[in-house]
């Protein structure tokens, strides 16, 4: 075999990082939308789709903010409270009469703060994330409960209609604005997760964190700065679900960390760290909410939906380890036998 011969662009694909299982569930994905669209043909109707791309939009943001702390081999269990914490914070404010903005400044600096309590905790008091942010989830959700008093707020008002039209009922290009909120934080993070130094040191902390210390990487500074993606996230998501229902409700947010989770898991990010691609997580966001939508137009009940999807969820994961171990026993052969 010569030397540096040239590979194959759909090799060269392949040889990313978690890009296999990438096009596995594309494919799944496609799948899934014609499947649906023959139970019910209303699943492609202009209106259906409109729609669906906007509840896939913070399903995704969630996703990212995961994703960021899985590639560390971490994880974040308080991402649904901070968005409840910032539902409740947000729409507080704005019933005090404070500007919509101001609150929103105000209310990410809050949701900034678990997330720089989470990245503290793991990374420089080395309490284990699982244990760090359970305890954190906790917190924030605490604070979303007692931000009015231990009661959902009333209406935001029509001071708030700017705000509610950024966030959620306004369109741009034909396109609800929450989708472009997503787009555009997506490819902010996906630049910052694949082009830059902390991209890189974020793979390698995940990949091997000692190693990474050895060569220099700041590893605590690292993992702050992905704690703090997820709580940036966490935080726009809870003034979406802020905007959409035009009041705080306390249990916003809830089992947003599982939604996290899958959308990263099934995307092809492990859970073991050190590999994941963010075009990943736009499918295993999209899978969740096809899913949802599409079984439900197949009336199904919602049982069967969030069994559907905890399924897919394990085996994705247990994919993953599979494809792991099966890669360590061939590098152990290999290096026996040289």
């Amino acid at each position: 075999m010569v030397s540096g011969a040239k590979r194959s662009p759909v090799k060269k694909l392949l040889e990313i990082r978690g890009m296999g299982q990438v096009l596995t569930v594309t494919v799944g994905l496609i799948v899934l939308c014609i499947g649906f669209g023959i139970i019910n043909p209303v699943f492609f109707s202009s209106r259906n789709m409109s729609n669906l791309m906007r509840q896939i939009a913070p399903i995704l943001l969630i996703g990212i903010g995961q994703s960021f702390v899985l590639i560390t081999a971490n994880i974040d269990l308080s991402i649904g409270s901070v968005v409840g914490m910032s539902c409740m914070i947000s729409a507080t404010l704005m019933t005090k009469g404070l500007n919509p903005w101001a609150a929103a400044c105000i209310t990410l600096a809050c949701c900034l703060s678990i997330g720089l309590l989470n990245g503290v905790l793991v990374s420089l008091c080395q309490v284990p994330s699982f244990i760090a942010t359970l305890g954190t989830m906790t917190i924030a959700r605490g604070i979303a409960q007692i931000a009015n008093g231990n009661y959902n707020t009333d209406s935001i008002g029509e001071a708030a209609e700017g705000f509610r039209n950024f966030f959620y009922y306004g369109r741009t290009f034909g396109l609800f604005n929450t989708v472009w909120i997503a787009v555009v934080l997506w490819c902010v993070f996906n630049f910052l997760l694949t082009r830059t130094r902390t991209g890189r040191h974020i793979y390698a902390i995940g990949s091997n964190i000692e190693a990474s210390r050895l060569s220099g990487v700041n590893v605590p500074a690292t993992i702050i700065k992905t704690y703090l993606v997820s709580s940036f996230l966490s935080c726009v998501v809870g003034l979406i679900t802020c905007a959409t229902s035009g009041m705080g409700t306390m249990d916003s947010g809830n089992m947003y960390e599982m939604y996290g989770v899958a959308a990263s898991a099934v995307g092809g990010v492990s859970t073991l760290g050190g590999q994941g691609l963010l075009f990943g997580t736009v499918i295993g966001a999209s899978i969740w909410q096809v899913l949802q939508n599409g079984l439900q137009f197949a009336s199904a009940p919602v049982a069967i939906r969030n069994i559907a999807v905890g399924i897919i969820v394990i085996l994705s994961v247990l994919l993953d380890i599979i494809v792991r171990n099966g890669k360590q026993l061939g590098k152990r052969k290999l290096n026996s036998t040289t």
